[in-house]
């Protein structure tokens, strides 16, 4: 039996989180429990999400932070809670079942394949590998406005970011992984002994884990509309003008070395 975890990071996103949630319970692959982590919202978030759980109490997770932790550590926090939690089970029921673990942005929607797609992908990958090793798949994304009007068809093809350099050398200079496109194994879920807390972000503290310890495989398929609005914490445009003035500066780039 398999299972995927899918860590949702919400922080007042009232506007689309209903919306994503949606396109979660639409997925074709139906063995995943969604746990969502609120960051501190002041705005109808929790009474949108606790909606959703009353619906749906066996699937859905709904945490709310004693405190404001920030994106990267409610993810990454987030994701040690959940593999934490599923160690706890009675020891016959987690001995048959093998974790997967996702990461979900608040504002985007999945495609309906999403979860099988990519779960197919990590099944390869261990195939080839073995499930120990330390394992990260990640996809492309369709890139959308705030009315889910195409942008760009293709997140990399936008963007020129090469996806066949996964090394640990280049993954050092330059992230490759779109974090809510990204499925990790319980392999890697068990190298995140610390919590990186002054990491930039959680998929490249990911991807820097997976290039060091195991493999990196590749989707070229968009699973997501990946939405972009002006609230967003990192976004396109964003993602790709930081990546443009890093490399385009030795001294950035050293700076880069230091703070991941």
């Amino acid at each position: 039996m398999n299972r995927v975890n899918i860590i949702l990071a919400a922080y007042n996103g009232e506007k689309y989180i209903g919306e994503q949630i949606d396109s979660i319970l639409n997925n074709s692959f139906t063995d995943w429990n969604l746990w969502i982590f609120d960051d501190g919202s002041s705005d109808g978030t929790g009474s949108i999400v606790n909606g959703y759980v009353l619906k749906h109490p066996d699937k859905i997770k709904y945490i709310c932070n004693a405190s404001n932790k920030g994106l990267t550590l409610n993810f990454l926090e987030g994701l040690r809670y959940v593999a934490d939690c599923k160690r706890e089970m009675p020891e016959k029921e987690s001995s048959k079942m093998q974790e997967y673990y996702m990461f979900c942005d608040q504002d985007d929607v999945w495609m309906p394949d999403k979860i099988d797609k990519t779960y197919k992908r990590m099944k390869k990958l261990e195939r080839k590998y073995s499930s120990d090793t330390v394992a990260t798949v990640f996809t492309d994304a369709e890139v959308v406005d705030e009315q889910l009007r195409m942008i760009y068809p293709s997140f990399f093809q936008s963007s020129k970011l090469d996806t066949k350099k996964k090394d640990l050398a280049h993954i050092l200079m330059e992230n490759k992984l779109i974090g809510c496109t990204v499925m990790v194994n319980e392999a890697l879920v068990k190298k995140i002994t610390i919590l990186p807390t002054k990491a930039r972000y959680h998929d490249w503290w990911i991807a820097l884990l997976a290039a060091s310890f195991g493999q990196i495989s590749y989707l070229p398929e968009a699973t997501i509309q990946y939405r972009q609005h002006s609230n967003n914490i990192v976004g396109n445009q964003n993602f790709l003008g930081y990546v443009k003035k890093r490399i385009s500066s030795l001294q950035m780039q050293k700076e880069v070395l230091h703070k991941t």
